[in-house]
């Protein structure tokens, strides 16, 4: 009797030390309350997290990005599920660029256009601009709705389409109002210019792509529209869902996933 008691104590002991050691991680990479991650919502929804990467205006990852995940408000990604379910009579897919972004990436957009260093690696982002005017005529904000976990950057790409190839950060691409096959690297339908190309062209309206980049466009506001989301006017890959709510920092974490046993 006394060695089963004593058994059973030292299971109960062996499990209260293994949940301990398990609980840091969790903690880690826990969501604040209504946060979700996109994947867990819906996995068809391409993801392409510009600033967990290389691809971006900056030229490196953005601080709070660990890892390359959509995360969102959960109302914000089940009206993103209900477009993804909209579009795919289509043949079409959504594709996210960015989704909630801490506030500290934030601040460093900010900085780097301040910071008075060269350009040259970056320029396509904006080739007709000097990076110092982008926060002054509006490119770049102190402040994004992307923090109170509300907006999304996104894109429309074929679903059963061949993945983008591989950012090379030594390549001469070109500027992201060229054509497409000269940019970097994207498997989107050709919106006329690319993501974050802080130009004219890229106001949802502006006449200054062709008629079937304008058609794309509109498919793409209209999807989202119908299901509550607003698009920004200067952006076209821009969407809010809800009013903003407060702004956040935590970290962009990988997901943790439970081994099956």
């Amino acid at each position: 009797m006394t060695s089963i008691v004593r058994g059973c104590r030292a299971a109960i002991i062996s499990a209260a030390f293994a949940a301990l050691g398990a609980g840091p991680a969790a903690t880690q990479n826990a969501l604040p309350p209504g946060f979700v991650y996109l994947r867990d919502i819906d996995p068809t929804i391409a993801q392409d997290i510009r600033y967990a990467g290389f691809d971006n205006f900056v030229g490196r990852p953005l601080p709070g990005y660990e890892a390359p995940e959509c995360i969102l408000r959960q109302d914000t990604a089940a009206a993103l599920k209900r477009v993804q379910a909209d579009i795919a009579a289509s043949g079409l897919s959504l594709k996210v660029y960015d989704c909630y972004r801490p506030l500290r990436a934030v601040q460093a957009m900010a900085a780097w256009a301040n910071d008075g260093r060269p350009e040259t690696t970056t320029k396509r982002f904006f080739p007709k601009l000097h990076k110092s005017t982008l926060f002054g005529m509006g490119y770049i904000s102190s402040q994004s709705k992307h923090s109170s976990g509300n907006t999304v950057d996104l894109t429309l790409i074929a679903r059963t389409g061949a993945p983008a190839a591989a950012f090379d950060p030594r390549a001469a691409y070109g500027p992201c109002t060229a054509p497409a096959e000269t940019r970097s690297p994207d498997n989107s339908v050709d919106m006329g210019t690319g993501f974050d190309c802080f130009d004219p062209a890229s106001y949802t309206a502006s006449t200054l792509v062709g008629a079937e980049q304008r058609r794309q466009r509109k498919m793409l506001i209209d999807a989202m529209r119908n299901q509550g989301f607003r698009n920004y006017f200067r952006e076209w890959w821009h969407f809010s869902y809800s009013a903003s709510g407060g702004s956040y920092n935590f970290s962009i974490r990988s997901r943790i996933t439970t081994a099956a046993h």
